[in-house]
């Protein structure tokens, strides 16, 4: 009993060394960076301590490698910094003067830093920074440049292609099918991006073509994508249990198609021309 007694007391010492050591580091590691600006963040404040230290350690990469990519994700880490501090600055603490203000403060740090953010991704006319002026900013002008890109080397990537697709969902579903088709052509080694199975179902469903919308449903699912329960699919699908097999079979197909990374938009379709049984829209 002792020698367990001592195990847990062990655990429980190196559990908070490691929580002393990582704040320890942190602290450290800014004072050797000014450049990472933690007198602008609320560092002797126990509110937000996870989200401030991501952002801090976020920012350390981003000066060993300023890419847009890395700013766009420090403008993310920044915004869930910002909202834990909007509602930690609504707290109220024992010394409430001074430590409201140092909450206050923050947000208002947090508000100017994001505002210089997108002011640097602005310099950026990559396809990345102007998908995120659009999507996440609303600048009109981001997303005419990024648009114009169409059909250009610049968007052949997954990331691109499924950027693209979005601005046609509300607009043309089999243009929306089309992009996202390439999307999943061009990925590689099973790094896919899960909205687009998402995606796929819902616009073959809007388009009435409902095997595709089962199969895509069906490859969601492998992935991990919630979907409604085999008696719900029954009732929204109305196939035969012969057919249900059939149509798995091709989805497990898909799945096996994405992880080799050598997917292709004439899969399936190919695959129910060749279904021995007749399967309707």
């Amino acid at each position: 009993m002792n020698s367990i007694k001592f195990m847990l007391l062990m655990l429980l010492t190196v559990s908070l060394s490691g929580c002393f050591e990582n704040k320890s580091n942190t602290e450290q590691l800014c004072k050797d960076n000014p450049n990472l600006r933690c007198e602008r963040l609320n560092m002797d404040d126990g509110q937000c301590r996870v989200a401030r230290t991501d952002l801090i350690w976020h920012r350390y990469q981003v000066l060993k490698n300023e890419t847009v990519s890395n700013l766009i994700s420090e403008y993310h880490y920044l915004a869930a910094y910002k909202k834990c501090m909007s509602l930690a600055a609504q707290i109220r603490a024992i010394d409430q003067a001074e430590l409201k203000q140092l909450r206050f403060a923050a947000v208002q740090n947090a508000s100017e830093d994001e505002e210089q953010l997108v002011e640097t991704i602005r310099n950026s006319h990559s396809p990345t920074a102007l998908y995120f002026l659009w999507s996440q900013i609303g600048d009109k002008q981001a997303q005419r440049e990024f648009l114009q890109m169409e059909g250009k080397p610049a968007l052949e990537t997954p990331e691109m292609q499924y950027a693209l697709a979005t601005f046609y969902t509300s607009r043309d579903n089999r243009k929306t099918i089309r992009l996202l088709n390439h999307a999943l052509e061009l990925a590689k080694n099973d790094d896919v991006n899960l909205d687009i199975f998402k995606a796929l179902a819902s616009n073959y469903q809007l388009l009435n073509q409902r095997h595709y919308a089962y199969i895509w449903a069906m490859v969601s699912k492998h992935y991990g994508v919630p979907v409604a329960d085999s008696e719900d699919m029954k009732l929204l699908f109305g196939y035969s249990d012969e057919q249900y097999d059939e149509l798995n079979n091709i989805a497990d197909n898909v799945v096996d198609a994405l992880k080799q990374g050598n997917y292709s938009k004439d899969l399936i379709p190919n695959a129910l021309k060749q279904l021995k049984i007749s399967i309707n829209p």
